[in-house]
C-alpha cells in the first residue's frame, strides 16, 4: 500500500519536543526518512529510536536553528546522504511571554519570539529553500497559533511573533511558488499533551493555571469543544507536506478546533 510520504526526505527542526516528535513519528511512519534536527540529543535519540522500533528511518543532528551556519552545514549534510530535500517543518520554540500587559512588558520579553521566531523561520527555510529550486520542488511548513491575525488580551509576544512569521512565508510563497516549491503552515493551540505545567510556566509565568484547567478554558471556547490533539496536528501536517496538497501554497491549515473560525 502506498503511504502519503514514501520517498520523501523531511528535515523537522525542533523534532525533540511534543509536537516536533508527534510529526516526526508520522512522518516516518508514512514513509519518509527524517531528519531530526534540534539542541537536545538525548530527547532527539527518544524518537528517533521509537521510530527505527516501528520499521521507520530517522537520522539525528544536534543544529540550533538560530544558527546560520549550522543550519546551512546541516542542509548540505542532508542533500549529501540523501539526495535532496523534500520537506523542511520549523517547530523550534521562540521564547514567548504572555499573561503580561503590554504596557509593562520589557521590550525583551516582547521582541525575544518575535525575532527568534522570524530568523529561525528564515535561516530554516532559506537553506531548504535553496536546495529546493535546484530540484524545482519541495515543500516549507510552519506553525503558529492564529494569533497574529486577531487581538487578545493577554497573548504578549505571540500575535506579533505570529504575524511576522506567517507574513514572511506568504512573501516565500509567492517567490517560490515559480520553482515548484509550496509554502503552507498549520495553525492550532492548546494542543492537549503540550499542556504541561513546566511548558505552561515558561510561557505564562509562575501563576499560570493548572494543565487540566488551561485545557478546559481552551475548550470552553473552541467550536469543538475539545482542545486539538498531537494527532490532529501531526496528520494535517503529513497532508500539507504530501502531494496530495499539491495545490496549496501560501495558506495555514486550521487546527485549532474551531478556537479560530476563518
Amino acid at each position: 500500500m502506498t503511504r502519503l510520504l514514501d520517498g520523501k526526505r523531511a528535515i523537522i527542526y525542533g523534532a525533540g519536543g511534543g509536537i516536533g516528535g508527534g510529526v516526526a513519528r508520522t512522518f516516518a511512519r508514512e514513509g519518509a526518512t527524517v531528519f531530526l534536527a534540534g539542541r537536545t540529543k538525548t530527547t532527539l535519540n527518544q524518537v528517533a529510536d521509537e521510530i527505527t522500533a516501528s520499521g521507520g528511518l530517522a537520522h539525528v543532528a544536534v543544529v540550533d536553528a538560530l544558527d546560520e551556519e549550522a543550519v546551512e552545514a546541516h542542509a548540505t549534510s542532508v542533500v549529501e546522504q540523501a539526495g535532496g530535500i523534500d520537506v523542511s517543518f520549523n517547530l523550534t520554540t521562540r521564547g514567548d511571554a504572555q499573561g503580561t500587559p503590554l504596557v509593562e512588558m520589557t521590550a525583551d520579553d516582547l521582541l525575544r519570539a518575535v525575532v527568534n521566531g522570524l530568523r529561525s523561520n528564515f535561516l530554516t527555510a532559506r537553506a531548504a529553500g535553496r536546495r529546493m529550486i535546484e530540484q524545482r520542488s519541495g515543500v516549507i511548513l510552519h506553525l503558529n497559533s492564529a494569533s497574529g491575525d486577531g487581538a487578545m488580551p493577554g497573548m504578549g509576544s505571540t500575535g506579533p511573533a505570529d504575524a511576522a512569521t506567517e507574513s514572511f512565508m506568504r512573501y516565500l510563497a509567492a517567490e517560490m511558488g515559480p520553482f515548484g516549491v509550496r509554502v503552507c503552515g498549520i495553525w492550532t493551540a492548546g494542543v492537549h499533551e503540550t499542556l504541561l505545567k513546566e511548558k505552561l510556566a515558561a510561557v505564562g509565568g509562575k501563576d499560570v493555571p493548572d494543565p487540566q484547567i488551561v485545557d478546559q478554558m481552551i475548550a470552553g471556547m473552541a467550536a469543538l469543544r475539545r482542545t486539538p490533539r498531537l494527532a490532529d496536528v501531526a496528520e494535517a501536517a503529513t497532508f500539507l507536506a504530501s502531494d496530495r496538497a499539491a495545490g496549496m501554497t501560501g495558506t495555514m491549515l486550521n487546527v485549532t478546533c474551531g478556537l479560530v473560525l476563518k
